[in-house]
């Protein structure tokens, strides 16, 4: 006997009714863990996205001998970006360099009668780890410890304080990795518990229709599609919940503090969508997977 998506929905809603306290219990369970969810994922973005910043400002500088001409500037450009591993190479003039500096420390440069900086090249690598060989390859060529041209004076040795942020910065993102795949797994193993126990204290009402001849897909719509509600009223509730949150407590310190402002994370619309799937996604399958123990009979 064929029954319509609207049987099913009405039979849901009856269940959830008759068993108030189980399906109030998946609810506040959903809820909450969309809720640490939200707040989780732009944190892990905020985190992995500074770490990420701050490697991507690794370079290594080359200084020019202080009397290089333009022919041997143009020429070190060539060499540079002929290096493997190189992304881009930015040439700083000893006059923009000069600039700079005055407006950094005018009282210090101005007393200066010529000007003391070499023309430098910044060298960014295609990534991070790559950095120390980019290095090796410019203040070590070929292995002999020489520098890659004689117009070259010398290249910034930042050695141990690369090291110590690439460190870091992989530190963080591992970490950040490692806690989301956590905290999935915890949201999934709770949520699944959650329902598993709702449909324990129904088990009465599954051997029932099990053993009047009821079809295992009759009888696990319901649970699905009250899965499925269930998961979309705690995503609807966690939306809400951090949408006030944002309007109450994020935005009025993010104006006042620019650590909180400066992090590029996920929109609110897409987060929203986010939390809606997960939560519909986890509960309707919970449901579904959930029962198969009860319909054994």
């Amino acid at each position: 006997m064929k029954h319509s998506l609207g049987f099913f929905l009405r039979e849901s809603l009856r269940a959830m009714r008759r068993n108030a306290a189980p399906s109030f219990a998946a609810l506040a369970t959903v809820t909450v863990t969309l809720i640490v969810v939200g707040v989780f994922i732009p944190i892990v973005q905020a985190t992995t996205g500074a770490a990420n910043s701050a490697a991507g400002k690794v370079m290594v500088d080359v200084y020019m001998q202080r009397h290089a001409t333009h022919a041997e500037d143009a020429r070190v450009m060539g060499e540079l970006r002929r290096l493997p591993h190189v992304q881009r190479v930015v040439f700083e003039s000893k006059a923009q360099a000069l600039a700079q500096q005055r407006k950094q420390d005018p009282l210090a440069y101005e007393l200066l009668s010529g000007n003391p900086l070499p023309d430098t090249f910044h060298v960014y690598p295609t990534a991070p780890s790559a950095v120390l060989a980019v290095r090796a390859e410019i203040a070590d060529a070929g292995g002999q410890g020489q520098m890659l041209d004689p117009a070259i004076a010398s290249v910034s040795n930042h050695t141990q304080d690369t090291k110590r942020l690439l460190t870091v910065t992989r530190f963080v993102t591992i970490t950040a990795a490692l806690l989301a795949a956590l905290l999935i797994a915890a949201s999934v193993l709770l949520i699944g518990n959650t329902i598993r126990l709702s449909l324990y204290a129904r088990r009465r009402e599954v051997e029932v229709m099990k053993l009047v001849g009821a079809t295992d897909w009759f009888i696990r719509w319901p649970f699905v599609i009250e899965g499925v509600v269930v998961g979309a009223a705690a995503a609807v509730m966690a939306i809400v919940t951090l949408a006030v949150a944002k309007v109450v407590v994020l935005d009025p310190l993010a104006s006042n503090w620019g650590l909180i402002s400066a992090p590029r994370t996920i929109g609110i619309v897409p987060l929203m969508f986010v939390l809606l799937v997960a939560g519909v996604g986890v509960s309707a399958v919970g449901s579904g997977l959930s029962l198969r123990r009860f319909l054994r009979v």
